[in-house]
């Protein structure tokens, strides 16, 4: 198993666990059809939520490390990661802010890292894992290019919304319930994410093409014929 896709597994998991930790602990408070994720940064338990957060990005950086470093992502992909972790980051420092009070630099700092986040980790699983970039498929791969492929249809679909929402004069954030729609794209990114992780700590590289691995390295009988050639010869 490949170690910083190990270590990035677990800092991510642990990360999760603590956001899934305050989603449940605030059904009460934080209504999840129409509140947004961030909505936590908010309230006591605001610095759980930026740790949890600050762990997924940490654990995403190092399963983009152990990629790069394995040749399985391309620069394109690997920045794409990069700006996921990178935007998860902005994320956790800077707080939501509540528009209705007047504008904030640290709420459009926040607003800015969660597009990119969520903008970067399709493209990033999309040009990582496309199946048609190697002939050895694993089914870590597949399914992290189906969620990939899932994600961008539905940041898509959240785009088409909020164009219709601007030609009837609606805000935004009004025209689709943001909390459920947020958190089940949030689901879809992350499933992706944890999939290109399980496919980097697997340890093995892609196979090679077809008749490199038998011209590199001879079998038994090659040898064997090698040494009755020589002896003949002699």
């Amino acid at each position: 198993m490949h170690q910083p896709a190990r270590w990035g597994l677990g800092v991510a998991g642990a990360g999760i666990a603590l956001i899934i930790g305050l989603e449940l602990t605030s059904l009460d408070e934080i209504n999840p059809l129409r509140r947004t994720i961030s909505e936590h940064g908010l309230g006591p338990g605001g610095w759980v939520f930026g740790l949890g957060v600050g762990l997924l990005a940490a654990g995403s950086a190092a399963i983009a490390v152990s990629l790069a470093r394995k040749r399985l992502a391309g620069i394109v992909g690997t920045l794409a990661l990069l700006g996921w972790s990178a935007g998860l980051m902005l994320t956790a420092w800077f707080e939501k802010h509540d528009w209705s009070v007047g504008p904030s630099t640290s709420g459009s700092i926040h607003r800015v890292g969660s597009f990119v986040a969520f903008l970067c980790l399709p493209l990033a699983v999309v040009v990582i894992a496309r199946p048609w970039r190697r002939p050895g498929r694993s089914r870590a791969t597949l399914v992290a290019f189906a969620l990939g492929v899932c994600s961008v249809l539905w940041v898509a679909g959240i785009g088409t919304m909020m164009l219709i929402g601007a030609r009837h004069g609606l805000p935004w954030y009004r025209v689709m319930p943001l909390g459920l729609v947020e958190r089940v794209l949030a689901v879809t990114e992350v499933a992706a994410l944890l999939a290109l992780g399980v496919w980097a700590a697997a340890g093995r590289l892609d196979a090679a093409p077809a008749g490199q691995g038998a011209a590199a390295v001879p079998g038994p009988g090659a040898a064997g014929g090698a040494s009755s050639a020589t002896r003949s010869s002699t």
